[in-house]
């Protein structure tokens, strides 16, 4: 299965973040009537979104404003550490990686003893192969840790996604396993993560909810593996159309963040598919 690699999408204003030391909007605005040529236009001095810039301009409620970022210490030290996490390849020959390895058989089959880390069992997983290490080129170690969070916060979730439990099975079925590690990818990708300045007001919806809990992303992730899979046997979708269908969770995830009264994840209404 093919890695998704989206390009991100304009920013069109569902809602503002609240002043607070983590955020500071500019005074400088321009009223939709003035500025009505493009809605990519920029407010006050030039800062134009995708361009690395500290401030992000996007329009509410028919006027441009700019979001300042001004992180608290703690949203620094938690951002530093998921980057951190994002930039650790899956390396089998450590200890710690065999363990999370390890955790994440025994969290999906409580009861069904592993022979080893390379293993045809890995396939019922969703695993393209014997080994499931090689699957993790794409999103590295965070997307093992976001597997075994999801199995061990959400075990019920987890389990019938795993073993198509919930609604009408669809005709063709992704690959459980393989299909998290391109969710976790999709939503590096999404968040922008691993830019040196923010460029989306995506990425600074999602550094306030960072403030709120340092789990932010894990639970993202959780809340996106059930979006997809409501996408996936909605659409009765077929294999083929795994990528049309992580763009369109892409699009709702989206959608969902910027939303007003969505300022933590467990915020967004998607939330509630999690069990």
């Amino acid at each position: 299965m093919s890695m998704v690699k989206s390009q991100g999408s304009s920013v069109a204003a569902m809602r503002t973040l609240s002043p607070s030391s983590a955020t500071s909007r500019c005074s400088t605005q321009r009223s939709a009537a003035y500025s009505s040529s493009s809605d990519d236009t920029n407010c006050g001095t030039p800062t134009w979104i995708g361009k690395g810039l500290t401030c992000v301009c996007f329009k509410a409620k028919g006027n441009y404003e700019r979001v300042c970022l001004n992180l608290t210490p703690l949203q620094e030290e938690r951002m530093r550490r998921l980057q951190r996490r994002m930039k650790i390849y899956f390396d089998s020959s450590r200890p710690d990686h065999q363990e999370a390895l390890r955790a994440l058989w025994y969290a999906t089959y409580p009861s069904q003893e592993l022979h080893g880390l390379v293993s045809d069992q890995w396939k019922e997983m969703g695993w393209q192969g014997r080994d499931p290490s090689t699957d993790f080129r794409g999103a590295g170690f965070i997307s093992l840790e976001n597997l075994l969070f999801f199995a061990k916060t959400f075990s019920t979730s987890f389990q019938c996604l795993l073993n198509k439990q919930g609604g009408k099975p669809a005709a063709w079925e992704y690959p459980f396993a393989v299909a998290g590690v391109n969710i976790t990818f999709m939503i590096m990708q999404m968040l922008d993560l691993e830019a040196t300045k923010p460029r989306s007001f995506i990425r600074a919806v999602f550094l306030q909810m960072l403030l709120e809990s340092e789990w932010a992303f894990d639970l993202l992730y959780c809340v996106a593996f059930m979006v997809m899979d409501k996408q996936w046997l909605e659409r009765n979708a077929t294999y083929m159309e795994f990528n049309d269908v992580l763009k369109s969770t892409r699009a709702q995830l989206e959608r969902e963040l910027l939303m007003d009264d969505v300022l933590r994840i467990e915020d967004m209404p998607s939330y509630s598919l999690l069990t």
